[in-house]
């Protein structure tokens, strides 16, 4: 109930359409949009992991299987749908991944955005679109500060190179066709590395850390001194969903890019994650990968102070309270098969009034 008033009512009653709702951060999307009273939309593939997060909340909502390729496909949802607002989270996520599917992740997260954009822009009543994009679309420098949303663009692998690209596109589209006062808003959104109960993903330090303690194995870690910004889940999405709101409000000077990702705290290297997480979870143990891998990058960090300067966005959850509640989840699930997904989001809405967040309200 706390989450009903979020976000100035924004979204109550509003259809609102998620691609990639059947993804990690997409069905944690969907909940709290629910939550926050929205009618919601899906368009997705089929999960891509047993256990699903988006088959374990079945969440009453309207549930289209569509691939993003096809956009005589997605021209019809939305046709049929009518949404006011769109997530886009629909994308290939994995750097490892893009280097053996080249084609396929080009074609998901560039065609793919094109068709989204495609389709809202000819959809009547379509207020805003959010385009989620990554902390890894900035051409990497290894700095030793987080990238601002002004620094250059860029990608050594294809996902990294793709998402880039995904930028450009929604920034061509919002100069060349959404000019018109009826016109919705776009605007992209830049997240760091995510955690949270419920990833089954694969290639991914959690998922991966999770698994390796059912089977009661060591972790196999690829780059323990690679640093990422690393948050929960229901940090990054509050700041897609502040963003969303204000783009229905028609405030066009948010229709730009933006970071959202955690505080300093949040920078961690693979290792020192791992330890943090042990603190959490003694069963976890972990040992360096010794064969060649192919190319990621070493150093990324996310400066975040244009969100919190113009949407007034902050972290709800450093580091530790991010660790505590995504092994809590697991946890929860291991030992007793539960799905603590709503109370969390309950405890993580309570947290944000208690901090002062502006998009929650008692």
């Amino acid at each position: 109930m706390l989450a009903l008033n979020s976000f100035g009512n924004a979204y109550r009653g509003r259809r609102a359409l998620v691609t990639g709702h059947t993804g990690f951060k997409g069905s944690w999307l969907c909940l709290w949009l629910r939550a926050l009273g929205a009618d919601v939309t899906g368009l997705a593939l089929d999960p891509t992991s047993k256990p699903s997060h988006w088959d374990l909340l079945r969440l009453p909502m309207n549930d289209h299987r569509v691939d993003v390729h096809d956009e005589a496909a997605v021209r019809r949802v939305f046709a049929e749908e009518s949404p006011e607002i769109v997530f886009h989270m629909a994308a290939q996520s994995l750097v490892r991944r893009s280097y053996c599917e080249p084609v396929n992740t080009w074609a998901t997260n560039v065609m793919g955005t094109v068709n989204v954009l495609e389709a809202a822009r000819h959809t009547p009543g379509l207020q805003a679109v959010v385009v989620v994009t990554t902390d890894k679309c900035y051409e990497n420098r290894e700095w030793a500060w987080g990238y601002r949303e002004r620094d250059r663009l860029g990608g050594h692998d294809p996902y990294s190179a793709s998402k880039a690209a995904c930028e450009l596109v929604a920034s061509s589209y919002r100069t060349a066709f959404l000019q018109e006062p009826s016109s919705p808003l776009v605007a992209t959104a830049r997240g760091g590395n995510v955690i949270g109960g419920g990833d089954w993903s694969e290639d991914r330090l959690i998922p991966d850390l999770v698994r390796a303690v059912v089977a009661r194995n060591p972790l196999v870690v690829r780059s323990p001194q690679a640093t990422r910004p690393w948050q929960h889940v229901l940090d990054c999405l509050s700041g897609y969903l502040l963003l969303g709101q204000r783009l229905l409000d028609g405030d066009a000077t948010v229709a730009d890019a933006w970071n959202f990702g955690p505080g300093g705290e949040g920078n961690l290297s693979v290792e020192e994650m791992l330890r943090a997480f042990r603190r959490t979870w003694p069963d976890i143990e972990w040992q360096a990968s010794s064969g060649p891998h192919p190319h990621e990058a070493n150093l990324l960090q996310l400066d975040i102070a244009k969100a919190k300067a113009h949407l007034g966005w902050h972290p709800v959850w450093g580091l530790a309270d991010a660790i505590h509640h995504t092994a809590d989840w697991y946890r929860h699930w291991i030992e007793a098969g539960e799905v603590s997904s709503a109370g969390q989001l309950d405890t993580y809405v309570s947290d944000a009034i208690a901090s002062g967040a502006g998009w929650a309200t008692a």
